[in-house]
């Protein structure tokens, strides 16, 4: 049995790691260590990752960090229900999974720094406004890619559903009325037990 260690807070992007564990049924070691922990930038962590970031997994001698990187590993390594079958889904999976990197995660964490995270004066409206507009352009491709179907790219949910609404977890709390098809997929992937489970891991009252 492989020995699989996941390195990150599940208040950081660890939680998408989390769930995808989860999703497998993997047993795993979990170092909780927070994003702000100066030994992340020290070895022996850089040695490991030397961005200084979390998270990172090891499975055996094998060690990978960017946390979508890491779920389309594990959902390879540990073929499962959530696991990509044949190389179409694969390519698919990995096409979403670059998307929502490209073209969402960078403007829902500038919305979301400027919302939530920031103290309260540090924050800046203009720029959280104008990160959730430029948000309307790939929520719309999103839109069109689940019409008339539940999962992304297969009959069942996979690794790019779990992926691509990982990062969208703060649109939980949106109304998405002009991303209709959007809303009912994302509470569909975070309320699988999964999910749940992972949630509960940073503190959520789920």
């Amino acid at each position: 049995m492989a020995k699989i260690r996941l390195i990150g807070a599940a208040q950081s992007r660890a939680i998408r790691v989390i769930w995808m564990l989860n999703e497998l049924g993997l047993a795993y070691e979990h170092d909780t260590i927070a994003a702000s922990d100066p030994r992340l930038k020290a070895p022996p962590y850089s040695t490991l990752n030397p961005n200084g970031r979390i998270p990172t997994l090891q499975v055996d001698d094998f060690t990978i960090y960017e946390s979508l990187a890491i779920n389309l590993y594990l959902a390879q390594r540990f073929p499962g229900d959530a696991s990509p079958r044949g190389l179409e889904e694969q390519a698919l999976a990995t096409q979403w999974s670059c998307w929502a990197m490209s073209d969402v995660d960078p403007l829902i964490t500038i919305w979301a720094m400027n919302t939530l995270i920031r103290p309260e004066a540090e924050r800046d409206p203009a720029a959280a406004a104008d990160a959730r507009q430029r948000l309307e352009r790939p929520l719309q491709a999103l839109n069109a890619s689940l019409a008339g179907r539940n999962w992304l790219i297969a009959d069942r949910f996979t690794v790019a559903d779990l992926n691509v609404a990982a990062v969208l977890n703060r649109a939980l709390n949106w109304e998405l009325e002009t991303a209709p098809n959007v809303k009912p997929w994302l509470l569909r992937c975070w309320t699988r037990d999964a999910a749940i489970a992972a949630r509960r891991t940073r503190g959520d009252k789920v």
